[in-house]
């Protein structure tokens, strides 16, 4: 059955959360948003492609970073509202510059840095 970005269910903004996951790890790197656009898009090119809702424009991970996103395997939830990009990544995947997003933890109470 041919895949359809329309058959997705996106919030009222139209957009999905995709959760990005190092291909070779299984790390969980990142989330970020797409709309049906940039999931075509990524899915076209095999650039990760996300919509940025502060700058309101698509958003190809690395494109001024050199920090790419290459799409290894595209997953859809059961719900069909998440989406999971299984990438090779370049570089630090967090604009921080951290590998991961998810640094920080809560132990015992306390926030802590990895």
């Amino acid at each position: 059955m041919p895949f359809d970005p329309a058959t997705l269910l996106y919030n009222d903004a139209g957009l999905i959360p995709a959760i990005a996951q190092d291909a070779a790890t299984g790390e969980v790197l990142m989330m970020a948003w797409m709309n049906a656009d940039a999931v075509a898009q990524t899915l076209e090119t095999g650039r990760v492609t996300y919509w940025s809702r502060s700058r309101q424009e698509f958003w190809i991970k690395g494109a001024t970073s050199g920090h790419t996103q290459e799409l290894v395997d595209f997953r859809v939830d059961c719900d069909r509202d998440c989406l999971l990009v299984r990438v090779n990544q370049t570089g630090p995947a967090c604009h921080t510059g951290a590998r991961s997003c998810f640094f920080t933890a809560v132990r015992d109470g306390d926030e802590v840095t990895d």
